[in-house]
């Protein structure tokens, strides 16, 4: 069974050694090789991988809120990689499969990658149809202020609004600004509950009160906290779309 790997760490000499280590590992793909942790949380979400190589201590968010990230939705087998052993029984509290000490030695990483395969089938078995609409609908966004770092639920957000290479997650009387584009957050987010209503705007149906008809073919949602989203899309599909909430 070919096992699809992502590496995630700061540095690119620890990410190299694991790309060498695997090159001698029988059935791997390296699916990408991420510096940080919105990159892995990216690239979990459009190529579902079986498993994490990932580093605890990286910038910002760690290794752990990754995985606190990717806990309340199917994911991949996770191995922590890092150089200090202190972390050990928190690694293991996150369902971890291993945990393992740079610099890997060989024989090691052969160990973990058979305990992941057998892992694998069990995990899979989980991921049924609905795998997709889950994902969406628990996935939670993490956008920095400062030294901060805040979570952010999909149904948490009002609307989006394009700003740029960023997009503007509206939450209540609070904007978080999130390096995204916005047809990336189109394939991220539910389609049941949010619409992309302009190139840039995507709604979340559920907050829309009204929706206004002006003339000139200027349009605009209101929501249900005083908010005005202009939009282009065509008025009775939003309409629609809003009643089907």
């Amino acid at each position: 069974m070919k096992l699809r790997i992502v590496i995630v760490d700061d540095e690119r000499p620890a990410r190299q050694r694991l790309r060498r280590l695997l090159a001698r590992e029988a059935e791997t793909e390296i699916v990408a090789e991420c510096a940080c942790a919105a990159e892995a949380l990216a690239v979990v979400a459009a190529d579902s991988p079986d498993l994490l190589l990932l580093d605890i201590q990286m910038p910002g968010v760690s290794g752990f809120d990754v995985a606190e990230t990717l806990s309340t939705q199917p994911r991949p087998a996770i191995v922590f990689v890092t150089a200090f052993d202190q972390h050990a029984v928190h690694a293991f509290e996150t369902r971890a499969i291993d945990y393992l000490l740079k610099p890997v030695a060989p024989a090691r990483l052969s160990k973990t990658l058979a305990r992941t395969r057998a892992r694998l089938p069990q995990t899979k078995a989980q991921i049924a149809t609905p795998r997709e609409v889950v994902r969406r609908e628990e996935r939670r966004f993490f956008v920095r202020s400062g030294v901060q770092t805040a979570f952010i639920a999909v149904n948490e957000i009002d609307w989006i609004e394009a700003c740029g290479n960023y997009a503007i997650l509206h939450v209540g009387q609070r904007n978080h600004f999130l390096r995204e584009t916005m047809s990336a957050l189109e394939t991220l987010l539910p389609p049941d509950g949010f619409l992309r209503v302009s190139r840039s705007a995507i709604l979340h149906l559920d907050r829309v009160e009204r929706v206004h008809i002006v003339g000139g073919g200027h349009h605009f949602a209101l929501l249900k906290d005083g908010q005005r989203v202009n939009f282009t899309r065509s008025v009775r599909e939003v309409i629609s779309r809003v009643r089907g909430v």
